[in-house]
């Protein structure tokens, strides 16, 4: 299984955000970049079980994505 994890950042909350469309369950948050991809491979099993998905393994791709606003002054 290829699993497609996408990382947000919540410019709000101040935390990377987790989703994946092939796991609807998984959807963590976390301060650190590392530390999120680290609490997506640790919760990966439990979210596969919470989903009913049966699999001898999976493939992650995390895809990273965070926007910025920088005031230009001139």
């Amino acid at each position: 299984m290829h699993c497609n994890v996408k990382f947000f950042w919540d410019s709000d909350s101040k935390v990377w955000v987790a989703t994946c469309k092939e796991i609807p369950s998984l959807m963590l948050e976390s301060g650190s970049f590392d530390a999120l991809i680290e609490r997506v491979k640790y919760t990966l099993p439990e979210m596969l079980e919470l989903d009913d998905v049966d699999v001898d393994y999976c493939d992650l791709e995390f895809i990273s994505q965070r926007l910025d606003r920088v005031r230009i002054v001139g």
